[in-house]
């Protein structure tokens, strides 16, 4: 991907999440996802959380974009435990073409990161992203025109709130920690980031986000501020 002119005095990188970001909230699409399947979304959660807890983990996400299991497999253990519970769906072999169906994209969002990039910054997607689904979320975006560089959870073994993947992030945006931003919809990727040494805005809205982006790139990085000091 071809990166952008400088034409800022601090120049960052702006790393955005996919899901909750560039697309509506989690429980919007997980909402309109259990209502395609006609399964009430207390039910299917249960089912989910009962799976992870086999992987460790109650974060339902974390099997499919690491990922721990394969897609199918996900979706047969997840369809055994609606079974046994006396609940019969259609299983589908993927979620990908359900849960991308009719997503709409964040465009006050991405029109914000095209500016931000426009002006010399660097742009970038950081996502927890399921391996099955890579080839949906990219045709709801022009991805090489819009970002400098895409880093998924599934092809770099890492995934947020990890300290591993922030270290890549920041490695292949080619700056400090310090100049680098993370916008994610998720707290505790928010804390990650934090930790990491970055910057982070947690995002509520488009309106929201783009408030506090404005207000981060005016103003000089960590960086910046302690070489006037000394």
């Amino acid at each position: 991907m071809s990166e952008s002119p400088t034409t800022v005095p601090y120049r960052r990188a702006v790393w955005t999440d996919f899901g909750g970001v560039l697309t509506p909230a989690m429980h919007q699409t997980w909402g309109a996802f259990c209502a395609r399947l006609k399964v009430d979304p207390q039910v299917l959660m249960s089912a989910v959380s009962t799976v992870s807890s086999r992987y460790g983990t109650q974060d339902f996400m974390e099997p499919l974009d690491t990922p721990l299991v394969g897609e199918r497999e996900w979706l047969a253990q997840i369809g055994a435990v609606l079974r046994a519970q006396g609940v019969v769906i259609d299983s589908p072999d993927s979620l990908g073409p359900i849960w991308f169906d009719r997503r709409e994209t964040n465009h006050r969002w991405a029109e914000r990161l095209r500016g931000a990039r426009a002006a010399g910054h660097f742009v970038g997607v950081l996502s927890n992203m399921v391996p099955a689904w890579d080839e949906h979320w990219r045709r709801m975006l022009p991805v090489e025109a819009m970002f400098d560089d895409v880093v998924l959870s599934f092809e770099v073994g890492a995934r947020k709130p990890d300290p591993a993947i922030f270290a890549l992030a920041a490695r292949r945006a080619g700056l400090p920690p310090g100049q680098c931003v993370l916008v994610d919809d998720l707290e505790r990727n928010c804390a990650g980031a934090l930790a990491a040494g970055w910057s982070a805005i947690q995002f509520r809205s488009a309106d929201q986000a783009v408030i506090e982006l404005d207000a981060l790139l005016a103003s000089p990085p960590v960086e910046a501020v302690q070489e006037v000091a000394v």
